[in-house]
């Protein structure tokens, strides 16, 4: 190639190079704080796979397990995901901080660790409201062999893992993490759940694909949801400034022994009543009084004969 072709090629890149590193683009630019990096979306990976072995022993991980090392199975991965944890939580909150360095990193320093012992200490309860989603998925599959299936292959247990994982993160007001975690799992199964949504146990998502569970949603226990469900928001208040108002409840309340069939969308904050049935492919806006049934108007059959719809 020609000297003046070289030259002209090495002058467009160190041109790109000064635009790309202008202030203009600090905007998009995280540089580490007090020297520590942001929490790592690999490791965040390696921490729910460990927590996976804890609540699920012999599904994940070592296969092989036996009864006289079971306690020394769940002991080294306790430790190895509280270790991971703590380390996570403080560059977590290094990346949140909105201060200079101070006093408050020997107090995020101090705290990191007592936020991942106290989420240990909530590992029976997430593992006993899993158990119940388990159960719940296998006595209203009829394609459900046994409950080992479902937990070892479900998306629906995917993804609740990481949202009961993500949740009681958030519980503990541990920053950016519970959301990491939480989008882990709609990469991997294209359900969708906020980490701060509140569900009670014996939930069960038959599918799964492309469900949505908004943030301030709350679902009581032994409720259905089925692929393509939403549970939204029906509008964004704003401040005056145009931004969007932050943490206001905005989503359903759906009450106990509620079944929702495919694609529904349940939009605002309304309250789905008790023992409720909203059919697939249908909108409610308003709350529904306990035991509602909500289904699509039926196509007659003078429609077909004519042709409509066809």
């Amino acid at each position: 190639m020609p000297e003046f072709y070289r030259n002209q090629n090495r002058k467009l890149v160190q041109e790109t190079i000064e635009a790309l590193s202008s202030e203009s683009s600090y905007e998009l630019v995280y540089m580490p704080k007090h020297g520590r990096t942001m929490p790592s979306v690999k490791v965040l990976g390696d921490l729910v796979d460990k927590l996976r072995e804890v609540i699920f022993p012999g599904y994940f991980g070592n296969a092989s397990l036996r009864p006289e090392t079971y306690e020394y199975h769940i002991g080294v991965n306790t430790d190895a995901a509280y270790r991971l944890l703590a380390d996570q939580i403080r560059k977590g909150m290094c990346f949140s901080c909105t201060q200079g360095k101070s006093q408050s990193c020997e107090e995020c320093e101090n705290k990191a660790p007592q936020m991942a012992a106290a989420f240990i200490s909530r590992l029976p309860e997430i593992r006993r409201l899993l158990a119940t989603d388990v159960q719940a998925l296998y006595k209203g599959d009829p394609a459900a062999k046994n409950a080992g299936e479902i937990i070892f292959s479900y998306p629906a247990i995917r993804a609740m893992t990481n949202h009961r994982i993500a949740h009681e993160l958030r519980l503990l007001e541990v920053p950016v993490i519970p959301r990491i975690i939480a989008e882990m799992a709609h990469s991997e199964t294209g359900i969708d759940i906020h980490p701060g949504a509140q569900i009670g146990e014996g939930f069960a998502i038959d599918h799964g694909t492309g469900v949505v569970i908004g943030e301030t949603s709350i679902i009581g226990k032994n409720v259905k949801l089925y692929q393509g469900v939403t549970l939204g928001a029906k509008s964004f208040p704003q401040e005056e400034d145009g931004t969007l108002v932050k943490g206001i409840p905005r989503h359903p309340i759906v009450e106990d022994d509620v079944v929702i069939y495919s694609n529904a969308s349940v939009l605002g904050r309304i309250t789905i009543g008790k023992g409720s049935v909203i059919g697939g492919n249908v909108w409610v806006t308003r709350d529904l009084a306990p035991n509602s049934r909500v289904l699509q108007r039926k196509a007659t059959a003078t429609m077909f004969e004519n042709g409509a719809g066809i």
